[in-house]
């Protein structure tokens, strides 16, 4: 309980002082002068006074409130290492013990790290300052951190923690601890694919003597692709091939050395976006046509192409009696086009293209030889490949997967997806095809033909096949047997996919990783991996999933849509993860590439001392020679200012923070009792000077 005096005058506080002053001369002259009953007019006077400033006694009922002690339990990826946490364990088993005693205190644990996801690292006064977001800074009386030292939020000026009190820390792991990391010192984010890319990186190593060199492998989506020594301390860079479009996950892994804490952070990863130079694409029309802009307007509006377009406008066997001097056509550079720069192209297409004399066939021999060392043709053919002249009497019939028939169908019909189509990511899911027929316009002619190799995803009337697609060793080959996919883009009753068709063939054609019809692909969203496989087959094997610590996992897919299949894991760890399924392979990350929780692993007394220092705190080990038990300090309270550690203990602020639950106030002079003190001293006043 406290008392205390309050004063709330009557009247303003300047005429309080004025009759005050004035006071104090008519009691001064009184006493001066010897006047009878002089102190008993100063003290009437005192009383009217203390009447006009209105003094009243108020009684406080406070009630000393607990003082709080956070205790922050780290339980970052670096505890798990070296039997951490079971020393973890025992750490607060004894620190709870050391509390029980500790009077009007409250202890608040807080696990902190354990999820994981953090890109910064442990942030372990990240949770502190959550913890104690709800408590006033006189109820802090410390704070009490358990963990190996490796924190990456350590604020460099005390008045940042929020509160005045010391903080301590007992320190996990081994004082000997060895360990050999990577770190990386050039990672370009992204290179052309068939170009290479410099990358440098550092091996540290911390407890080993000398310096040996130290055998490094390195893979490009876990195939080893070079080996060699690094110096421990020394940067090492080499090439890093960029194989294709998408990322390229480079891996650097040194060897492990005896008695290391972990292998984890001995291996470093690269993410490097392989970045396509601009497509470059030849389009040769045979003659114009109603459809020969719609190839061209869809190709030029492509960011990611370089479109070259001839169109044959004079074939030799048309000739009208114009001089060629006076002629403002371009002569088609057919030698240098394909015979000198044909492996420049990244896809050729003949748009109702015939043989009329241009092409030698030696040409179509190396279109053929083109295609085979990875090349890309597509034939959009019309009735001329049915005709005499067609292209399937060259040398590239050697490639093309469908033999014409010698007829043409001329009647409505509506394109349909083939049961592979329903499947092929070129045309699975294309606008309109939900119904059935679909919902897009017709066509009105095709060239009757007949497969002998590839796979039909779109067909005509009677499932003949319409566009038909196929591998040739290397290369692909695409055979549209139609060339009226015009009429979509024109919005002829309606109109059809047309620009989502021509591009996702025309990238096939061109390799683009997305559209493989056989692949297996994974990506992580937070902890979650989605995985995904494309393939033309009716079922999927397991995913066997290999996690960075070398644990695995096996994930069942189930059909997502025709042809994609998909399954989920939710995984415990951070980093590079491997996925199989029998056939094919792929590499995701999750979280950062190199955590920064595994960078540095080795249990540190240095990253604590310094706000340690600030608060008056300590930082000591557990274990301090390898081999002890485990040992704590004694916790002890002291007051505020004083010492907060010794050899054998560490001390918590005593707080002094109290809330008030009663308040009493008795004004001195309200009611009778003042006007009784008023009355008694005037009525003594007067009483003695009357004498």
């Amino acid at each position: 309980m406290n008392l205390d005096v309050a004063f709330a005058p009557l009247i303003p506080l300047v005429p309080l002082i004025a009759l005050g002053v004035a006071g104090a001369v008519v009691a001064a002259l009184c006493v001066l002068g010897r006047t009878r009953g002089a102190w008993l007019r100063a003290g009437a006077i005192a009383c009217l006074l203390l009447a006009l400033a209105n003094p009243s006694f108020t009684r406080e009922d406070r009630e000393t409130l607990t003082n709080i002690l956070p205790v922050v339990v780290d339980r970052s990826g670096s505890q798990t290492l070296d039997g951490r946490g079971a020393q973890t364990d025992e750490v607060r088993r004894q620190v709870e013990a050391r509390l029980q005693g500790l009077p009007n205190t409250e202890v608040r644990w807080i696990e902190a790290g354990q999820d994981g996801t953090s890109a910064d690292g442990t942030e372990l006064f990240a949770a502190l300052r959550t913890a104690l977001a709800d408590v006033p800074p006189e109820r802090v009386a410390g704070a009490l951190f358990v963990t190996d030292g490796v924190v990456h939020d350590a604020p460099a000026d005390a008045r940042d923690l929020g509160f005045a009190a010391p903080v301590h820390t007992l320190v996990t792991g081994r004082p000997d601890e060895r360990d050999r990391r990577v770190a990386l010192t050039h990672s370009p984010r992204f290179g052309i694919v068939g170009q290479a890319q410099r990358v440098g990186f550092r091996v540290h190593e911390t407890g080993f003597q000398g310096g040996r060199p130290v055998p490094v492998v390195v893979r490009r989506d876990g195939e080893e692709i070079e080996r060699f020594e690094a110096f421990p301390g020394e940067e090492t860079t080499f090439e890093a091939p960029i194989s294709h479009a998408g990322v390229n996950f480079i891996e650097i892994e040194a060897e492990t050395a005896p008695g290391e804490i972990t292998a984890v952070n001995n291996r470093a990863v690269l993410p490097i976006d392989g970045v396509r130079e601009k497509l470059r694409v030849l389009l040769v029309s045979g003659e114009p046509h109603a459809g020969e802009r719609t190839w061209r307007n869809l190709l030029k509006a492509d960011a990611s192409v370089d479109l070259v377009h001839f169109t044959i406008l004079r074939p030799p066997d048309k000739q009208d009696g114009t001089p060629i001097n006076e002629l403002s056509l371009i002569a088609f550079p057919t030698r240098e086009l394909f015979a000198q720069k044909i492996d420049e192209f990244d896809l050729i297409i003949f748009d109702r293209y015939a043989r009329q004399g241009i092409l030698p066939i030696i040409y179509f021999e190396n279109i053929a030889r083109y295609v085979r060392n990875g090349g890309a043709v597509l034939v959009a053919s019309g009735p001329d490949y049915a005709e005499p002249g067609s292209l399937f009497e060259t040398p590239l019939a050697q490639v093309l997967p469908a033999e014409p028939m010698g007829g043409v169908l001329e009647r409505a019909f509506k394109a349909e997806l083939s049961p592979v189509g329903r499947k092929h990511p070129v045309t699975r899911g294309l606008p309109g095809s939900e119904t059935t027929p679909p919902s897009w316009a017709p066509w009105f002619r095709m060239v009757d033909s007949r497969m002998h190799e590839g796979e039909s995803v779109l067909n005509g009337p009677d499932e003949r096949p319409l566009l038909v697609l196929a591998r040739e060793d290397k290369g692909r080959v695409a055979l549209l047997l139609s060339d009226h996919a015009w009429l979509w883009a024109r919005g002829f009753d309606g109109g059809g996919p047309h620009v989502d068709l021509l591009r996702r063939l025309s990238h096939w054609l061109m390799q683009e990783p997305d559209l493989e019809e056989e692949a297996l692909r994974a990506k992580a969203t937070g902890k979650t991996i989605v995985f995904e496989r494309q393939t033309l087959k009716d079922d999927a094997a397991p995913v066997e999933v290999t996690l960075p610590s070398g644990a695995t996992r096996r994930i069942e897919l189930k059909e997502a849509e025709p042809g994609l299949w998909r399954g989920e894991l939710e995984t415990p760890e951070l980093g590079l993860h491997r996925a199989v399924d029998g056939t094919f392979s792929t590499l995701v990350n999750v979280g950062p590439p190199n955590p920064r929780e595994f960078t540095e692993v080795t249990s540190t007394a240095t990253r604590m001392t310094a706000i340690a220092n600030a608060t008056g705190g300590s930082v000591r080990r557990v274990v301090a020679e390898a081999g002890d038990d485990i040992a704590i300090p004694r916790v002890v309270q002291v007051a505020a200012g004083a010492r907060a550690s010794g050899s054998d203990w560490i001390g918590v602020r005593q707080a002094d923070a109290s809330v008030v639950r009663g308040i009493g106030i008795l004004p001195v002079f309200a009611g009778v009792l003042g006007l009784l003190l008023l009355l008694g001293a005037f009525a003594a006043a007067w009483a003695r000077e009357g004498r």
